[in-house]
This record gives C-alpha cells, structure tokens and sequence, in this order.
C-alpha cells in the first residue's frame, strides 16, 4: 500500500499537472474523437434495473454492467453469463445500447488465466477473442475490466501486472471489434496506470474515467476538477473521453464525536485509543462484510487494520456518515443538491468536443452497502437517480432535462 501511495504521488506530480497546462494548447478534437462523437453522445447509467420505460424516458441511451466470467472449470460457458446475454438482449430489443465490462482479475485466477505465466497469458488472450466476438451480438462497447488504479480491485497484481492483464486483451480484441468501441477505465487521475497504459493507446478507442469530487474520504472538491482530469488525459492520450462513471451521493451527513463514540461502543471500545489498542478484537465485532473486506484490505495483517479503518475511506463506512469537508461546495448532500449537480455539470460535459459520453453512477439506491453491508451507510447507498422502491428521485428529473438536450443537440447534427 505504501509504494502505491508513493507511485501516485511520484507519477501524478510528473504527468498531471504537465498535460494538464498542455490541453490548452493542443487541438480539441482529433480523428479519433471525431469519429466516436460523429456516433452521438453516450449518455448512459450504470447498474439499471429492467425499467426500460422510465430509462427511456429520461432520454438515456446506454447501460453499464458487469460482464461474468463465461466459463466454468471444465470450460463451458456459465449459467451466470448465458443469463446476463439475455439481459443484455432485452436492452437491446429496447433501444438501449449496452457498454459491457469484462470480468476482474480474480476470475481470472481462479480459472488459471494468471498473467504471470505464459500459459495464463495466452487463457487471457483466449477469453479476450472469445468475449469480443460474442459480445458483437449483444454490446455497443467493452471496458476492459475496471478501476485497475485502484488497490482493491488490483490485488494480488502490482501496477506493472494490471497494466498488462489490461493491454495484452486490449490488444487481442482491437483487430476483431468490429463497430464496437473498447477502451479501459483508469479510475482516474492513476496516472502510475496511464503511464504504463501509454504504450497499449493504440489498441483504444476512448479512454475512461470515474471521477467522484467531493463524495469520499473527508475531503471535498470543485466542479472544475472534472475539467482538470478530463483535460489531463485527452492531453496524454489524445483519445476521446468517456466519463465512465460519475454522480453524486443524494444523502448523508457528518456525526458528532459523541455520536460516533456510541458506534464504537457497540464494537467493544469507547472511543478510538481503545479500539487501536485492541484493534484485531475490535475487528472481529465489526458487521460481517466490514470486517471481511478490511482483512482482505490489509492481507489479514492486524498492523494494518488501524490505518484502514481510521485513517482511509473506510472510516467513513464504519461511522456511516459523510463528514463536514466533504462536499462540493454549493452542492449538498440532498436530493436537491444531487440535482443540482447534474443540472449543471451535463451540459458542460457536452459542451467540450473531446469528451464522447458520460456514465452516471447510478440508476436506483442501494438497499445497503456492499462494502461494510450496512443499510444506513451513505457512501454506497444513495448515489440513484431513482429510490429503492423505483420512484424517480428530484436527480432524475435534472437528468431527463440535460440528456434530452443533449439528445436534440445531436439529433440537430444529425447524430
């Protein structure tokens, strides 16, 4: 984790801010934005439920969901992906246009595709011909799987090896994609990735990013730094960008120290110094899923245990709140607030002609978090544009209005 700090802070100081002054010089679209955009503007969800109306209706052309992996142990195709196809098809039978993502490294390892061997690495290459070919029928674009930048969705690879496992399928399903449209999604800035993601910018037709100011960790942001990384990487990569995933958490606030000494109480310590103190205890009487995924965090080492939980992001699924500083300022954690951010960020995506589409993170709220399980954990459970029950939230509305004129727009260009 150290060295991953390290690489980002060593890596982001050296391109960032470099091809950030750059992307006001160079030109703003080339032939390769050109060609993405002259398909329209992908205006698109993330995770839906089958609401194909009400998606419809709010002038949204495209999905993003999670490709599983295809095959069993003996090597016929799963019951999971032959299931997601259909899914996928009756989108498609709907007009909705699927952007599909392929499978984590893990799945991978598990069906003995390691990378790091020769013979993993041809499996790898194999899966990627077969998914490219079989998505033809169901797709409109792949992402070559996601957020490799980040450590949990990274591990057991280094940085060196998650480069790879994305370049070498970018690389196999280039010649054989046909009209669809595949890139990776950096999770941006990751400019340690980008660097090593540099070499494989010819096997792209766009490159992805998720950027979430103002919704994790106790910090905050402005809306000008959704400018600063998109620029940043059209500079680098000079491949149209794709904000793959994007949006803006609809509720949560900050607690008191009193409140948040309570918590701990219920985890066996009454206050910090006392759970760091008797920190694997109080692990083991946090909820099920938090528990299990800081272990997994920390490669079950007990040293790290402390750091993770109070002094990283998971601090803010263990207290369940969203603290003071982090918000966008003018822009609150409410409904409305949620709105507004929609409201005004969308027509500026639009408006800059080497972004081709934006992604919006997410269709409905969560019944609870998937990372600490808890159902009043705001961090992961109310980013929808509708409610757990279906109902369309004041975002909805905000969206439906910046899609459709984008939609016009397009239309009027004759995209």
């Amino acid at each position: 984790m150290e060295q991953y700090i390290l690489d980002q802070i060593k890596y982001g100081l050296k391109l960032v801010p470099s091809n950030l002054a750059k992307s006001f010089f160079v030109k703003k679209e080339n032939d390769d934005s050109r060609a993405v955009r002259e398909r329209g503007f992908i205006r698109g969800v993330c995770h839906p439920r089958e609401q194909f109306d009400l998606i419809k209706e709010a002038n949204i052309g495209w999905i993003r969901v999670d490709i599983p992996f295809p095959f069993k142990a003996d090597g016929t195709l799963s019951e999971r992906y032959v299931s997601f196809k259909e899914r996928c098809l009756r989108f498609k039978q709907q007009g909705i246009q699927v952007m599909a993502i392929t499978p984590y490294p893990q799945d991978y390892l598990e069906y003995g595709a390691d990378i790091r061997t020769e013979e993993g690495c041809e499996k790898t290459k194999e899966i990627a011909r077969f998914l490219i070919k079989d998505m033809q029928e169901v797709a409109g674009a792949l992402q070559v799987t996601n957020e490799m930048g980040i450590p949990r969705f990274t591990i057991p690879f280094d940085m060196d090896e998650a480069a790879r496992f994305i370049g070498l399928q970018l690389k196999e399903m280039y010649p054989l994609r046909g009209d669809l449209l595949i890139g990776f999604n950096c999770a941006g800035p990751a400019a340690d990735l980008c660097y090593r993601m540099q070499p494989y910018a010819r096997y792209m037709d766009y490159i992805g990013i998720d950027i979430y100011v103002g919704c994790f960790d106790s910090y905050g942001g402005f809306l000008w730094m959704f400018d600063a990384l998109i620029r940043y990487l059209w500079s680098y990569f000079r491949k149209p960008v794709l904000l793959q995933e994007f949006g803006y958490i609809g509720e949560g606030r900050p607690k008191s120290r009193k409140q948040k000494n309570k918590l701990l109480a219920g985890y066996g310590a009454k206050d910090e110094a006392e759970a760091e103190k008797n920190i694997e205890a109080f692990v083991e009487n946090l909820p099920d899923t938090l528990r299990d995924h800081t272990k997994y965090l920390a490669n079950n080492d007990p040293t790290r245990y402390a750091d993770l939980l109070f002094r990283s992001d998971l601090k803010n699924h263990l207290y369940r709140e969203l603290p003071k500083p982090t918000k966008i300022p003018g822009f609150d954690h409410t409904p409305e607030g949620q709105a507004k951010f929609f409201a005004e960020l969308l027509p500026h995506l639009y408006s800059l002609p080497f972004v081709c589409g934006a992604i919006i993170y997410c269709w409905a709220d969560s019944d609870k978090c998937y990372i600490c399980g808890q159902s009043d954990c705001p961090t992961e459970t109310r980013w929808g544009l509708v409610t757990r029950e279906g109902r369309p939230k004041p975002s909805y509305y905000a969206v439906k209005k910046a899609f459709g004129q984008i939609k016009w727009a397009d239309s009027v260009n004759g995209k």
